[in-house]
């Protein structure tokens, strides 16, 4: 289906304020540079296109040499930041989604197609704020066995990877979350997780954790005693029934 928009090119082309920059955290543009307007609608048209987030050097590919892509982004998530649909950045990529505000409105029009276990939202989370974590880390955490249809069920829906191999005898595999788990969530990156802050405000957490409890700081850098992940597949080992959980 074609969508078609009509902006302002006059507006759209006008230098962002060094003022907003700074309130919103982002770069302060060099005020002499104006984006070019048929650049502005090029990038606009691959967003709105895209079934799928777009990084810049994609986008570099439909503009010319040198196009300060950067710019363009800058000014489009201005325009739409008080629109219906607003530009963000998921997982180092970009991407048209409908403003926060409004996510009530489409609630009928989601479709669950499944329904994740206790189990499975619970090693989901270990997994997130833990990576690299190996299956017996996570039975650690969890004090219960996972069943190996838990994490399954976590890489079936595309969440969940294998990332890497624990440099430890039996060399385990580690598991760590996917660029869709970032898209699905709307994080640029696993660091952008709820820290113990946020959390509470949530009311995730009790507002007086106990002594030492925190946070951990997931990453997607290979850690120390990791190595990267060969292809070969886990040794699927038998589980006891009375310790397992249900995935």
């Amino acid at each position: 289906m074609n969508r078609i928009i009509r902006m302002d090119e006059t507006h759209m082309a006008q230098p962002v304020e060094p003022e907003f920059a700074a309130a919103v955290g982002e770069p302060v543009p060099d005020e002499t540079v104006a984006v070019d307007p048929m650049h502005l609608r090029i990038v606009e048209a691959l967003l709105f296109a895209a079934a799928e987030p777009l990084d810049e050097s994609a986008l570099a590919q439909s503009l010319p040499p040198e196009t300060d892509i950067a710019a363009l982004l800058f000014e489009l998530q201005l325009h739409y930041e008080s629109r219906g649909v607003n530009l963000m950045k998921v997982a180092g990529k970009w991407q048209f989604r409908t403003a926060k505000d409004l996510g009530f409105l489409l609630h009928k029009h989601a479709v669950e197609e499944r329904r994740l276990s206790r189990a499975a939202i619970e090693t989901l989370s270990i997994i997130a704020y833990h990576q690299p974590v190996t299956r017996a880390e996570i039975e650690d955490i969890r004090g219960v066995m996972v069943s190996k249809g838990t994490v399954d069920a976590l890489m079936e829906v595309g969440w969940v990877r294998i990332r890497g191999r624990r440099r430890t005898p039996g060399r385990p595999v580690t598991y760590g979350t996917t660029e869709a788990f970032l898209v699905h969530f709307g994080l640029e990156n696993v660091g952008d997780l709820p820290g113990m802050d946020e959390l509470k405000a949530s009311g995730f957490l009790e507002a007086a954790p106990p002594s030492g409890f925190t946070v951990p700081q997931p990453t997607d850098a290979l850690a120390a005693d990791e190595d990267p992940y060969d292809g070969e597949e886990e040794e699927a080992l038998p589980l006891p029934d009375d310790r397992a959980d249900d995935a």
